[in-house]
């Protein structure tokens, strides 16, 4: 068995260094896009409309750049403007 000797500064260090990641990785696990498949799928998502009705005109459509988001797929950050499921809904005027 190979024992090792922590020294009190190291596992300081160590510990300061774990807390400052912290809100680096929170912060940047956002940005990573998110797809919320089984959804989709119940959904009947599709990337582009359907009868001229478009996630663009849907009220349940969150705008984003490039993507967007929507309230019926939490978590999912990659709809498309251009896409359509079946729970759309046009979008208040």
């Amino acid at each position: 068995m190979v024992r090792r000797n922590i020294s009190r500064r190291n596992l300081l260090k160590s510990g300061a260094a774990a807390l400052a990641a912290i809100p680096v990785l929170v912060l940047s696990g956002r940005a990573f896009a998110g797809v919320n498949a089984a959804l989709r799928a119940s959904m009947k998502y599709q990337d582009k409309p359907q009868d001229g009705k478009s996630c663009a005109g849907c009220g349940q459509f969150i705008p984003g750049k490039p993507l967007g988001g929507c309230k019926i797929f939490p978590g999912d950050n990659e709809v498309s403007p251009q896409g359509w499921c079946v729970a759309w809904v046009a979008a208040p005027k």
